[in-house]
């Protein structure tokens, strides 16, 4: 189990568990946490494998959820179960996501030191076999292009910028677009067979 989408033992227990029930319903595992408090939290981010997903689709992933773990009952204190989207500085957690968000800044560590150090900032430049590429600053602000291994990567997440805000409310307003002429599609099937 990739350690971006669930580090710690419980998180990959919890991958297992959830990972089938939420691909049968047509989305993907992004992430999956147990947070600790008074009262633990189970945090599951998911979306559809084109990217998106809705407040309705988090409410029905959530109850199919519940209802696996209840029968495997992984974890023994009480728990909340959230379910929710990436949002917009999400976390990169597969590889898939550094071609996706290709010319976007990121914040990246790494679980070993890498030339003396383990976080890097910079504008993603893509994927090469199973290394993240990414441009950052050099030698007197000349931009340099390293690659880390996939496998290295302890945390990496999209930096909230103008221009991924941007981007993000454009994607929104194209599925609205979509979802709107799929509508009209509906209603008009409607009325030819009244």
């Amino acid at each position: 189990m990739n350690t971006l989408i669930a580090k710690a033992a419980i998180d990959r227990r919890m991958a297992e568990i959830i990972t089938p029930v939420i691909e049968d319903m047509g989305f993907e595992l992004v992430r999956v946490r147990l947070m600790g408090g008074l009262t633990k939290t189970l945090q599951i981010m998911a979306e559809r494998p084109e990217g998106g997903i809705t407040v309705d689709e988090c409410g029905a992933i959530s109850t199919a959820v519940s209802a696996v773990l209840d029968v495997e009952d992984p974890i023994s204190e009480t728990y909340t179960l959230e379910v929710s989207s990436p949002g917009i500085d999400r976390p990169l957690t597969r590889l898939k996501d550094f071609e996706t968000f290709e010319g976007y800044e990121a914040r990246i560590e790494t679980e070993e030191m890498i030339d003396g150090r383990r976080r890097f900032k910079g504008v993603i430049a893509g994927v090469e076999d199973d290394e993240v590429l990414i441009n950052i600053e050099g030698q007197g602000d000349e931009e340099q292009t390293i690659g880390l291994k996939f496998d290295w990567l302890s945390d990496a997440k999209l930096v909230l910028t103008e221009d991924l805000i941007k981007e993000m409310l454009r994607q929104r307003k194209a599925s609205e677009l979509d979802e709107g002429q799929f509508d009209d599609i509906e209603t008009e099937n409607g009325s030819e067979e009244d």
